[in-house]
């Protein structure tokens, strides 16, 4: 072999690692280590192993006389029995030559097949047979990772004399670039390998906190899940807007990872909001529901109510007199006006949308109301149960809200303290933004439309929109799909919403996709 020849060849394995460590796409990498040992070597065919829990699997198969491209980008399968590494009594599966190389952990080269006692080549024989070939040299070059471990095996059949153009053995020269190229590739696809584990690792971490934040509580259902999905469900339709605001507007599969990244962690902060919180389903909810106490106190005054009555009466009757039909008629007004009030209370207890100033009076009112204990005069409505039955809308106080609110503090400040990589870096700006409004009135940033990105105020249309729909909130029912579009519709005019996505979301019915996907019959009434 002259020194051109090797000069060639040499090019060609540096060349071919170059290229080997900027591919991303796993199929093509295979399929240019198979390419660049034939261009090295000057094989014509080859074949590229991977190494199963029991077998060896052919990945990619190429042979230039015969056209043959199987694997990998091709889309032909490769539909040939895999190759045992052991046999049915445990024994290493020596007669194979794939399998020996990889057991011996060492290259085999062989001159010729037909002439070999050493493996079984019968499967060799009757291929070459059935497609009228010749498989004359094989070299087989196990391909093994930082560890160690034999991941793989490359195989080049018959190395062809660029002189005369007949099949020869694989030189020396050509074994020992095979190898070093081997070795380059194992390294690249175990590279490729653990960083597809790390990010399956991550996002299975990602969706692990999701879960247990949605588990965290029965009211909070499948929240973390459904945000991210409709999420993307909104951007995809910003993304097909070929007009307006919106039509520059363009998403890379590394842009949509990326936002979907965020979907899963935008309430990763609920792990720190207190459950009682949460779980808020009345007014009056604490550990428990302190409706009960109440109702405990207007027991005890219908019961005095009932006490002072029959002593009136028993008065009337030790002075030899009839009782007076008054006392009972005062009776029954006093149990009904209990009875009324302690209705009102339950009523009040449930939260809603709205509370009215007079409905909040009739609440502070009953402060002047008394029962006693042990002797001791007490209000019928504590201080704390007042400002409590008297929230205007849902079942929150300001500070309870506060600690809700506060979830999305908590986000940003977990999220900032992650070293995201280059492709992740804007994670916490997507999901600490989904509070924001465009007027800038929302929290915890008070930002305007113009500071926030387009994904940012996607995601927080989707988690309004699944908060509305939701069906398992502890202080409402979902609401169905037209009442649900009439409050976005309404946000949207408030300048709550982003007014463009909110088109898109309309126009290319994310609203009627997400309905039949997560909500109940009931709930879908618009078509």
């Amino acid at each position: 072999m002259n020194n051109q020849t090797i000069n060639y060849q040499l090019e060609k394995l540096i060349n071919i690692g170059v290229a080997l460590s900027s591919e991303m796409n796993n199929d093509l990498l295979l399929e240019m280590i198979v390419q660049g040992a034939k261009q090295i070597t000057n094989a014509d065919g080859g074949t590229l192993y991977r190494i199963g829990d029991n077998a060896i699997k052919m990945e990619i198969v190429h042979s230039d006389s015969l056209g043959i491209k199987l694997g990998g980008s091709s889309g032909v399968p490769v539909n040939m029995p895999d190759i045992p590494l052991y046999l049915a009594e445990g024994i290493p599966n020596l007669k194979n030559v794939v399998s020996c190389s990889y057991h011996g952990n060492k290259t085999i080269n062989i001159s010729d097949a037909y002439d070999d006692q050493i493996f079984d080549f019968s499967g060799t024989k009757a291929f070459d047979r059935q497609n009228n070939y010749h498989s004359k040299s094989f070299l087989a070059v196990p391909m093994k990772n930082h560890e160690g471990d034999i991941i793989g095996i490359l195989q080049l059949i018959n190395a062809i004399d660029k002189t005369d153009h007949s099949v020869t053995s694989f030189d020396a020269i050509s074994q020992h670039l095979t190898e070093a190229l081997a070795s380059q590739a194992a390294i690249v696809l175990t590279k490729q390998s653990l960083i597809a584990d790390l990010g399956n690792m991550f996002e299975s971490l990602i969706q692990l906190i999701a879960t247990a934040i949605d588990d965290k509580s029965p009211h909070t259902g499948e929240h973390c899940r459904k945000v991210p999905e409709l999420t993307m469900m909104i951007a995809e339709a910003a993304h097909n807007t070929q007009q307006g605001y919106l039509k520059d507007f363009v998403m890379t599969d590394a842009d949509r990872y990326e936002l979907k990244i965020a979907g899963w962690l935008h309430d990763c902060g609920k792990i720190t909001t207190p459950e009682f919180v949460i779980d808020k389903a009345t007014k009056l909810q604490t550990i428990f529901d302190r409706i009960e106490l109440i109702e405990t106190r207007f027991e005890v005054l219908k019961r005095d109510q009932e006490i002072t009555m029959l002593k009136q009466q028993k008065l009337a009757l030790e002075k030899g007199e009839i009782p007076d039909a008054g006392i009972g008629q005062r009776y029954l007004e006093a149990i009904a006006q209990i009875n009324d009030d302690l209705a009102f209370i339950r009523q009040s207890n449930t939260g809603g949308e709205f509370m009215s100033s007079e409905d909040q009076d009739r609440i502070s009112a009953l402060k002047q109301a008394t029962w006693c204990l042990n002797g001791k005069i007490l209000p019928q409505l504590t201080d704390d149960e007042i400002y409590n039955l008297n929230i205007a809308r849902g079942t929150l106080t300001a500070e309870e809200r506060e600690i809700i609110n506060h979830h999305i503090v908590a986000t940003i400040a977990m999220l900032e303290k992650i070293t995201f990589p280059k492709h992740l870096k804007k994670v916490p700006e997507y999901a600490g933004g989904h509070h924001e409004r465009m007027d800038g009135k929302g929290y915890p940033k008070g930002l305007r439309r113009d500071e926030m990105s387009i994904q940012a105020r996607t995601m927080a249309i989707a988690d309004i929109f699944e908060a509305l729909t939701s069906k398992d909130r502890p202080y409402k029912r979902g609401k169905s799909l037209s009442e649900a579009l009439a409050i976005l519709k309404k946000m949207k005019e408030n300048q709550h919403i982003d007014p463009d996505l909110y088109d898109a979301f309309i126009n290319h019915k994310v609203y009627k996709r997400y309905a039949e996907k997560f909500m109940d019959d009931y709930q879908n009434d618009v078509d």
